[in-house]
């Protein structure tokens, strides 16, 4: 896609108040809203108005109506992983891209959570780089290191060599989300992939970096190679999300990991206008519920040191933004607008503090997520391998028992 599909317009910085041309990907012109599988747990009533898709939809209901939930909602990023013993065992003498692509395994580890701390969503477990796997691309995740490639992306020729994904290929993940969201019930399900950058980063660089030096030098050294690359990473991003939204999830986040390494004018003139072509693959998938409301599954962008990005974030297509530990909920708001529901942002750091600095800190979290449309209770990051599973279970309830007029 050319940057000729988007109308242009002009965003404020919030750190210096310049103006930087943008592309506006948030009103390009998607048509009718794509169709949702009538079975669909958004479309069945299953899911349409839990708390977490109320929050959302900005406190809004599938008729549209304000409208407040029974409970705050709560996930966390990485609620699926280490922290859990259950999930360790299960593990056991399995490879992490291995257990993404083994449906029945890929499920289990996605139910565990939610089974445990009483979560308001489930998080599909995979990995940002499980396109790379289905397309055919050498990549494992070495233990201690994380994503490395057989041979990494560097040149024209190296782009154009990439294979072309089969949609056949994305069998496995398809089965897991509908072995998974056939136990959740009214539970959403969030599918989720990698955004265009950080999945073009690792490509280059051939394994996890520091500064991301590879990527950021391309983009400017050589711009034609680097928009060739990132439409690639798009496509397998954003058809990653589809297939899992057409299979059952309800939500899906776009995960930013290294966006935070980019300054402001870089993530809008190389950056942004991809992230919105991954968001295009999933815009306005919906359908009716049986009540005759026309719903659709809302799209969350979250990136991790992006605080003065989080305008161009939601710009990219998003209707949820998430925010990383660094900033406060409403300062978030005042860059974003309160119409923007928030996602966030429990600091990791302090899950292992004593209860009454962590209880403290949640109800901070709650209080200056409160000028937004909606707010979704998050970490700020993933869970820390090391965290107390106790202590996460706790928080979930003193979130559920603090009440709206509290």
């Amino acid at each position: 896609m050319t940057s000729g599909s988007f109308a242009g317009m002009a965003a404020s910085s919030p750190a210096t108040g310049s103006v930087t041309a943008i592309p506006r990907a948030a009103v390009r012109s998607q048509g009718s809203t794509a169709q949702l599988p009538k079975d669909h747990p958004l479309l069945t009533g299953l899911t349409a108005d839990s708390a977490l898709l109320n929050q959302y939809r900005g406190g809004r209901n599938s008729a549209g109506e304000i409208t407040r939930p029974h409970r705050r909602p709560v996930w966390f990023m990485r609620q699926a992983g280490r922290s859990l013993p259950e999930y360790r065992a299960l593990r056991e003498g399995t490879t992490m891209l291995d257990s993404c692509l083994d449906p029945a395994l890929a499920s289990e580890i996605t139910l565990q959570p939610v089974r445990r701390h009483d979560v308001d969503a489930a998080i599909f477990f995979s990995d940002i780089v499980i396109p790379l796997r289905l397309a055919g691309i050498d990549v494992e995740i070495q233990p201690g290191v994380g994503p490395v490639l057989g041979h990494p992306v560097r040149t024209r020729a190296d782009v154009e060599a990439l294979p072309t994904l089969d949609d056949a290929a994305f069998a496995p993940i398809t089965e897991a989300v509908r072995r998974t969201v056939a136990e959740l019930g009214s539970t959403p399900l969030i599918g989720f992939a990698g955004a265009p950058f950080t999945l073009a980063a690792y490509m280059v660089e051939g394994k996890p970096s520091r500064d991301h030096l590879g990527p950021r030098t391309m983009m400017h050294a050589d711009p034609d190679t680097w928009n060739a690359l990132a439409a690639w990473a798009a496509e397998v991003s954003g058809r990653f999300m589809r297939a899992q939204l057409m299979a059952g999830a309800s939500a899906a986040q776009l995960f930013d990991s290294w966006a935070g390494s980019l300054g402001r004018e870089d993530y809008a003139r190389h950056v942004l206008r991809h992230s919105a072509e991954a968001f295009t693959h999933v815009k306005d998938l919906g359908g009716t519920t049986p009540e005759g409301h026309r719903v659709t599954a809302p799209l969350i962008h979250f990136g991790t040191g992006t605080g003065e990005i989080l305008d161009l974030l939601r710009a990219a297509g998003a209707d949820v933004v998430g925010v990383d530990y660094r900033l406060n909920l409403a300062e978030a708001t005042r860059r974003v607008g309160a119409e923007t529901p928030l996602q966030g942002n429990i600091d990791p750091a302090l899950l292992p503090a004593d209860w009454p600095v962590l209880e403290k800190h949640v109800r901070s979290i709650i209080a200056a997520g409160s000028g937004a449309a909606g707010h979704v209770l998050n970490l700020g990051h993933g869970v820390p391998p090391e965290t107390d599973p106790e202590v996460l279970t706790r928080v979930v309830s003193l979130i559920h028992e603090i009440g709206y007029e509290d």
